[in-house]
């Protein structure tokens, strides 16, 4: 028998679809919102029966929807992306964006922090991945890096294995080695549908992919192979 989630409570805020949310286990009371509302959110959870969570600080700057949002592992900076064509990294202790990042040609999808926090990766609807470093500079373009949109990037965690996980609505997902940012391998044959989402294990070991085929596939980064299907009853918008 599955495990039944509770609900605890709801955080109500945003003028908009909410489009994804951050956390950071160092600062479990904190969570970050990102929103079509073209704003993000930092929330403090308070528990209460009667409000469980109380809006901190609200970020401002984007021209358009705010599409992805992660926070650095020291919890002290968010990095977001839109609509807008831009990423943007905010400090969280002044609520301002300290580096604006122009280069993607169109909306920009997915961004992520590498573990060390110095490294930045974007996917975009421009089909490039871009690496970046902290000071806003772009470092790399892995042009047409998907047949269409690049919809989730990801680092792996792994130093000693370094990779980005990247998925599109080409229906593929692909693993690129960071050192080159050439292509390590793609699995074109296993999705259906377009995809939304792909995360990384803790380990670097493992990635799922999930999307517009209503399947989250387990992928074992070490041998290239998909391990396990598990079939949903709806599209697979996000995973962790």
């Amino acid at each position: 028998m599955s495990e039944q989630l509770e609900l605890k409570g709801t955080l109500r805020g945003h003028n908009g679809w909410v489009t994804q949310i951050a956390t950071n286990p160092k600062f479990p009371e904190t969570v970050l919102s990102a929103s079509r509302d073209k704003t993000l959110i930092l929330w403090e959870l308070t528990k209460d029966e009667t409000s469980y969570g109380i809006p901190k600080r609200r970020l401002r700057g984007h021209g358009h929807f705010v599409t992805d949002v992660v926070m650095s592992s020291d919890g002290q900076y968010a990095l977001s992306c839109s609509w807008d064509k831009t990423l943007r990294l905010w400090d969280l202790i002044v609520g301002l964006t300290t580096r604006r990042f122009e280069d993607h040609q169109k909306d920009v999808l997915s961004v992520a922090f590498s573990a060390d926090n110095r490294q930045i990766v974007s996917g975009s609807r421009d089909k490039t991945i871009k690496l970046w470093n902290t000071l806003a500079q772009c470092k790399y373009t892995i042009e047409n890096a998907h047949a269409d949109w690049v919809s989730c990037v990801r680092f792996s965690p792994n130093n000693s294995n370094p990779i980005i996980v990247s998925c599109g609505w080409d229906y593929e997902v692909k693993v690129w080695n960071l050192t080159n940012c050439k292509l390590k391998k793609a699995h074109d044959e296993d999705h259906k549908g377009y995809l939304n989402t792909v995360t990384v294990s803790p380990d670097g070991s493992l990635c799922a992919s999930g999307g517009k085929d209503c399947q989250a596939m387990l992928w074992d980064l070490n041998e290239s192979k998909r391990l396990y299907t598990l079939d949903h009853q709806d599209i697979i918008n996000a995973l962790c």
